[in-house]
């Protein structure tokens, strides 16, 4: 009863934030608001944590029945087990750091109650889509997700310079999500039509008895769910929504791509990982899906400018590296990197947001530089998280991406020199984006460069906890080789307390081997941040103009024409398409269409009308002239029998 009582807590707390803020949060003071939405999302994460210390099991909490047929039955239920506590735990954690640094980022913004209404929704969503224990809840959070990143991505939508290109982003995560959402509606209704539920351990309950639905049913199924998750986790071909989506304040940047929306995608393949081991050609795609978005994602970073497209396209890279490793199977690798990833990019965009903000707005970096001595905290904890993701030695994204890497060799080599790769481009764009702000001269004048400031506590203080969580975040799954007490513990909390998960082994290496492999990702991190300090920081290179740009790095900087390619494919003609309906369709067939009919009925009625007199004998003659005609009708019928 009292985990009951602590889980529903847990989403209502964000829920009773947005309720409060978004009624009355226009006449309560900035600090109120902030501090009242930081608080109920901190209390969450503070609750979730006595759920996993008293984790024991999978339970279900019942609240309500919404649909009771004969051999149909769908609850409002949510689901207590080890994927869904440990989700909870990124999501409120992250997320009530995310809502201190926006205390102090949207300080002066006059949206500022709006601003935290909104992000307590989202937290709210958020903890539907991973605590429902069935596909109908989760489907509820997997929508409302949606809608808050499109009031969020297009916040400042009244922007006298940037309102319409933020409008259209939000429009752009909003429609490119939808079509991912049209995949998971045909997975739920196949889901329905095969097993008359939603449930998640009902299905994967019925799977360990019944095989038959090993063929064309379960490849369909999967297939659907996996163009779901590419549009919420933005694998090609629906990940150019996430670059826009950087036309949001910071901070929602910070959320989106770090603890929340863009893991929905890997939650619920993990979630579904009985359905996916049943189709193997499913996950075939996935995992190449995965590898192609992971090498052209870290391509099109190689030469982009501001700072948070740089982390935008680095978020749908890492992505890809999740996306292979569920397709090897490996689902709590996944989630390992989804876990660190969560640290060190949050801490990354936060860092980013803390530049932008002492810039006073500026997001290029071309006209940053010598940050260092102007921003002191902010570039210690963002070269940690650079560092971190970039994979140095025992930061926690050195043993993420190690585990990555060591499934990829052990299942296909060719896979495994592809990342080799796509981590090394990870780790030059990093490197290339640190020294160009941080190090070096400063390049945007010295009017600019007068106003530079570091940020306040309440911006500062999430980075340092973030900082501390990315050097130490991969002591939840040290690898094996010399750490025999501890090895793999978050392997084995998540595959022991999650359904479906204990019977999927990932694969170890041999001594030799592992190391082998961690000294050679140790060199190649190493290498690229020597070969960085060398060309940046000692001969000063900077960034190129574009005009200047020829070749791969035209072909990066320009993100493969992706973007112009779906326009000219997609937009224009469906635009061409509705033009044309508009102006044919609507105008010569719909509205002329009407306007007969309107015009017929006038005409009928006016003829009609004239019967209605007002004169009682009228009336009279009528009614006996109706009676006569009745009668003789009748008498006729009568006849014609006998």
């Amino acid at each position: 009863m009292a985990k009951d009582l602590t889980l529903l807590l847990i989403i209502a707390l964000p829920l009773i934030g947005f309720a409060i803020n978004g009624l009355v949060g226009k006449k309560m003071p900035k600090t109120l608001v902030g501090g009242l939405a930081t608080g109920v999302v901190f209390a969450a994460f503070l609750l979730a944590t006595t759920l996993f210390s008293g984790l024991h099991g999978t339970q279900i909490v019942n609240l309500f029945n919404i649909i009771d047929f004969e051999q149909l039955r769908i609850n409002a239920s949510f689901q207590i087990d080890a994927l869904s506590v440990w989700m909870t735990l990124i999501i409120t954690g992250i997320g009530s750091l995310i809502h201190l640094f926006s205390m102090g980022y949207m300080s002066h913004d006059e949206g500022y109650y709006k601003f935290f209404t909104y992000l307590n929704l989202f937290i709210f969503s958020m903890l539907l889509l991973v605590l429902g224990s069935n596909y109908f809840v989760l489907f509820f959070g997997w929508e409302g997700v949606g809608m808050c990143s499109y009031l969020l991505i297009s916040f400042h939508y009244n922007d006298a310079e940037k309102g319409l290109a933020n409008s259209l982003a939000g429009r752009k995560a909003f429609i490119m999500n939808r079509i991912g959402d049209v995949g998971l509606l045909l997975a739920l209704f196949m889901l329905l039509g095969q097993f008359n539920t939603l449930e998640f351990l009902q299905i994967g309950k019925a799977l360990e008895t019944n095989t038959a639905l090993q063929g064309g049913a379960m490849i369909f199924i999967t297939l659907s769910l996996f163009i779901a998750a590419t549009g919420k986790s933005a694998q090609i071909p629906l990940f150019t929504w996430l670059p826009d989506a950087m036309a949001g304040p910071t901070p929602v940047s910070a959320l989106i791509h770090a603890a929340t929306m863009v893991t929905a995608g890997i939650y619920l393949t993990v979630r579904s990982n009985f359905l996916f081991e049943l189709a193997p050609f499913t996950k075939d795609i996935i995992l190449y899906v995965g590898l192609a978005t992971t090498l052209f994602a870290a391509f099109m970073a190689l030469r982009q400018n501001d700072i948070k497209k740089v982390l935008a396209y680095s978020t749908v890279s890492q992505l890809g590296l999740m996306f292979v490793a569920l397709g090897f199977g490996a689902y709590t690798v996944a989630l390992f990197h989804v876990t660190t990833h969560a640290f060190f990019k949050a801490l990354l965009f936060l860092g980013s947001g803390s530049v932008i903000h002492g810039m006073h707005e500026e997001q290029d970096i071309r006209k940053m530089g010598g940050l260092a001595k102007l921003m002191p905290l902010t570039h210690f904890t963002f070269l940690i998280g650079t560092m971190a993701i970039s994979g140095i030695p025992f930061l926690s994204g050195f043993f993420s991406k190690d585990e990555i890497m060591a499934q990829a060799l052990h299942h296909n080599p060719v896979v495994y020199g592809v990342l080799v790769l796509a981590v090394t481009m990870t780790a030059i764009y990093m490197f290339r984006l640190y020294f160009l702000t941080f190090q070096g001269q400063f390049r945007g004048g010295e009017a600019l460069k007068s106003k530079v400031h570091e940020s306040g506590l309440s911006m500062t203080l999430p980075l340092m906890v973030l900082a501390v969580l990315s050097i130490f975040g991969g002591l939840l799954n040290l690898p094996g080789l010399f750490f025999k007490g501890t090895a793999h513990w978050f392997d084995h909390y998540l595959s022991h307390g999650t359904f479906g998960l204990s019977a999927v082994h990932n694969a170890h290496l041999d001594f030799s081997t592992a190391m082998g492999l961690m000294l050679f990702a140790s060199a190649i991190a190493i290498g690229v941040f020597i070969w960085a300090y060398l060309t940046y920081a000692k001969k000063g290179a900077t960034a190129k103009a574009d005009d200047a740009l020829t070749g791969w790095e035209q072909l990066s900087a320009q993100k493969l024409y992706v973007d112009e390619i779906y326009n000219t494919l997609f937009v224009k003609p469906l635009l061409a398409l509705s033009d044309f309906i508009g102006k044919v369709v609507d105008i010569q067939l719909l509205r002329n269409g009407v306007y007969a009919l309107a015009d017929g009925i006038l005409n009928t009625a006016n003829l009609t009308r004239k019967w209605q007199t007002g004169f009682l004998s009228s009336y009279l003659f009528w009614m006996v002239f109706g009676l006569i005609i009745f009668v003789a009708y009748y008498i006729l019928k009568l006849s014609v029998w006998h």
